[in-house]
């Protein structure tokens, strides 16, 4: 039954894409947080269809510690799944990703009209400037700035080296860094079709001020609350 479900909600997934990636390049000559409104409302349905197909919720707590103004958000990264909530929990965002996604067809034509921050992974030091410049730009036109600090999906209870480029925005733009971790790869497990029922919990911190603080110190500060959060929060039984 749950390679049934997930089929189902993929299948779900995938038409709706078809169907909002055009609006999205319809919409371009709008203004930016319009069409972030519009596009999430294919979030919406996802999150709704995987509770309907696969059973799967989710709560998110903290959310009174989300400044008013624009901010980096640097997230534990365990599934596709929080790359959906973070969308409809926080404000219009521009996303830090690989630029590999954006060839994929349809899917990547919508993504490329969201303003994403689009880097080669393979040149380190051209990515890391090319968040800070582009990074900037979206935190001052009131935009936030989407970061999964370890690159890329992480096992529960594991970690990877976090990257210095949330850190080095924080650094230079001076705005403050909301960390955000949760358990969601229990549910949705990377390089997985399968889905299993329950209710992922996602932890918002409070922001953590930039100023005066390194990169080193930032990214430091960052990965400390997020891994202790994360280690808090609940495995389904069995796991």
């Amino acid at each position: 039954m749950q390679w049934l479900r997930a089929f189902l909600f993929y299948v779900g997934m995938a038409l709706s894409t078809i169907i909002i990636s055009p609006i999205c390049l319809l919409l371009y000559p709008l203004p930016f947080k319009t069409r972030f409104y519009v596009t999430t409302r294919w979030t919406v349905f996802n999150l709704w269809w995987l509770r309907m197909t696969c059973g799967l919720d989710h709560q998110v707590t903290g959310t009174e510690n989300i400044p008013e103004g624009p901010a980096i958000i640097m997230c534990k990264h365990q599934s596709a799944w929080e790359t959906l909530v973070l969308q409809l929990v926080f404000p219009a965002q521009a996303w830090v990703l690989k630029r590999e996604l954006l060839w994929i067809p349809v899917y990547g034509w919508g993504l490329a009209a969201m303003r994403p921050i689009a880097i080669n992974r393979g040149e380190t030091f051209r990515s890391f400037r090319q968040i800070v410049d582009q990074g900037c730009q979206r935190l001052a036109e009131g935009i936030w700035v989407v970061i999964f600090p370890e690159g890329t999906r992480v096992l529960p209870g594991e970690k990877r080296r976090y990257l210095p480029g949330g850190g080095l925005l924080a650094e230079k733009s001076g705005y403050p860094v909301v960390p955000v971790a949760h358990n969601s790869g229990y549910f949705w497990p990377r390089n997985s079709w399968l889905k299993k029922p329950g209710r992922i919990d996602m932890v918002i911190g409070k922001p953590i001020d930039s100023r005066g603080k390194t990169a080193t110190e930032i990214t430091h500060e960052v990965e400390t609350w997020i891994e202790e959060s994360a280690a808090q929060l609940p495995a389904p039984a069995g796991d």
